[in-house]
């Protein structure tokens, strides 16, 4: 029998959770504090989700799984209490913004997996802008893998290629294979030596290219030197009045000099400075001399005290305040090459972080200066312009007419297209990543005004939920023609179903592509890792349709456990 699966809080996340897990034959009820259209009544529970009646109607007890999809953590954490206390032995998979109360909750409670929409769908972003159209992603050897599916066209160069060619490549991962004709799976179309045709499809994990971003402190400075015109207009009120304050002294001293020829330039210098300054020193320059020079002096005392005023006040809120942070990141903008992102959010931290990873120069843009992600950005030693990237003179700041991509991903829609267009206006051709939430939206956005790509986050996380509540914590996932699949780890145990199997009659009865098998001593991956027989204590990372995890569901519940690549 299959596990059941509740899912709490059915908005435009939850709702995509459940029907992809409808999709799968999954067993799964959805609640919800309202009528879903498009739900069985039998499939739905109608009230308040952190009550005992509505945990108890939606079948709490004999659950298996529990995902919280809701947008407020509070109301997860809420239901999550309530649900452990009815169910302990229930697995939580809590959708939650703040990751570190996240992170706590995974080591504090068993079976409790935290996930983020943010960080699901910013590789996908990053990916895009780096011009890979992933249909995924999979976390491999410490790094973030994208998958895209390749489809065999006439003229493309793996036609009539045994697959078993592509199958050695440790840069290149055969995640799975969709034959045009029949049906096969990916290692015995290997073993078999299969061709492949016009209309096959494989899905393929591509290991990423990481730039070397290592600079030294000389270069950071040269940049920034080459940069000054950059930050003029930061710096420039500060320039104007300090301005401003020397010509009043050099007046004053030039004056007083005129008047009584017996005053050195030192002693009228230091009266002048003293007097504007508030100081004193000198007074005598100024007693001896006519009425109208000590009008002129009472004037330049006013004058002085206003500009010395404005001018320490402009040097405080320069240093003290945001405006040096924002010189230096005026003087920081890369000259080329660079991507722009346009928006400081959760999912536009994630993305930021992604590029960094990569080896990539970033410059962000956000208009609020508030922002709690600010700090964050600038710990990685990425530029932050405090602007409205709406405005042109925004993006020209951020120098994109040589940047090699944009992302508008603020957390407003239109927002985010009118960005697009105005990045499109000064730079036609330029590659624009933009984000909406609404995926029917987000194709017609995308052919109308014929940007790069515009993808939605819900879209884009809610494989990754399903795949974890069907079967564990996960490496990765992707979803073709409603084909859902996973990544995941599992350690082999003796009680273990492949234990003590040849891995490649393994993939064969369970409709699974092993990836790579990692022993107490080495890494097997290749020829090598389909005739390995698997032994306790080694650990297999695969990938599988999320439909064929029931399989797995009994090992997981008792003799072994999914785990997730460190």
């Amino acid at each position: 029998m299959q596990p059941r699966i509740i899912v709490s809080g059915l908005g435009s996340t939850g709702y995509k959770i459940f029907c992809l897990l409808r999709q799968q034959g999954a067993n799964v009820m959805g609640i919800s504090d309202r009528p879903m259209a498009g739900i069985r009544s039998e499939q739905l529970v109608i009230g308040d989700m952190r009550s005992v009646s509505t945990l108890m109607a939606a079948g709490i007890k004999e659950a298996h799984t529990l995902v919280l999809a809701h947008s407020d953590d509070a109301l997860n954490l809420a239901i999550l209490t309530q649900a452990r206390v009815l169910n302990p032995r229930i697995r939580i998979i809590n959708r939650l913004y703040n990751y570190t109360l996240g992170s706590r909750l995974d080591r504090t409670l068993p079976d409790h997996v935290s996930m983020s929409v943010s960080a699901l769908a910013a590789p996908i972003f990053a990916f895009a802008a780096m011009g890979n159209q992933a249909i995924g992603q999979l976390r491999l050897f410490n790094q973030t893998w994208p998958i895209h599916e390749e489809i065999i066209y006439e003229n493309h160069p793996w036609l009539g290629k045994p697959i078993s060619e592509l199958w050695e490549d440790i840069s290149r991962m055969l995640i799975y294979y969709l034959p045009k004709h029949g049906e096969e799976d990916l290692v015995t179309a290997v073993v078999s030596g299969r061709v492949l045709e016009a209309g096959d499809r494989l899905i393929i994990g591509t290991k990423p290219n990481v730039r070397n971003r290592r600079r030294n402190r000389l270069w950071k400075m040269l940049k920034a030197l080459t940069n000054l015109r950059q930050f003029q207009r930061h710096a420039r009120p500060v320039a104007l009045v300090t301005l401003a304050l020397l010509f009043t002294i050099l007046v004053a001293t030039i004056t007083y000099i005129c008047v009584n020829y017996n005053t050195s330039p030192v002693d009228a210098l230091y009266f002048s400075v003293g007097m504007i300054t508030g100081a004193g020193g000198k007074e005598e320059v100024a007693e001896s001399a006519p009425d109208s020079i000590k009008l002129f002096t009472a004037i330049m005392m006013i004058i002085g005290a206003g500009v010395i005023g404005i001018c320490y006040a402009l040097i405080n809120d320069f240093i003290l305040g945001s405006r040096l942070k924002q010189f230096w990141d005026a003087a920081r903008i890369p000259n080329r090459n660079h991507y722009v992102v346009c928006g400081l959010g959760g999912v536009g931290m994630e993305i930021v972080q992604q590029l960094v990873n990569q080896g990539r120069e970033v410059v962000v843009i956000e208009s609020d200066p508030n922002n709690r992600f600010i700090h964050s950005a600038r710990s990685l030693c990425v530029p932050v312009i405090i602007e409205d990237a709406s405005l042109s003179s925004s993006l020209q700041a951020a120098n994109l007419p040589k940047a090699e991509a944009l992302l508008a991903v603020t957390s407003n829609d239109m927002v985010n297209v009118e960005i697009a267009l105005c990045a499109r206006a000064i730079v036609p051709k330029l590659p624009v990543i933009v984000r909406n939430q609404d995926a029917q939206f987000s194709s017609a956005a995308q052919e109308v005004f014929e940007f790069e790509t515009v993808l939605c986050p819900t879209e884009i996380a809610a494989p990754s939920f399903a795949a974890a509540a069907l079967g564990g914590r996960i490496l990765g996932n992707g979803i073709t023609e409603h084909l859902l699949w996973v990544a995941l780890a599992t350690i082999i145990t003796p009680n273990h179903p492949f234990c003590g199997k040849n891995i490649k009659e393994a993939a064969m009865q369970a409709d699974f592509v092993p990836l790579y098998l990692e022993t107490k001593h080495e890494t097997i991956h290749g020829w090598s890792l389909l005739d390995t027989c698997l032994k306790p204590g080694e650990i297999l990372y695969l990938t599988m349709p999320a439909m064929k995890l029931e399989q797995l569901w009994r090992t997981v519940n008792t003799d072994s456990e999914l785990i997730i690549s460190a």
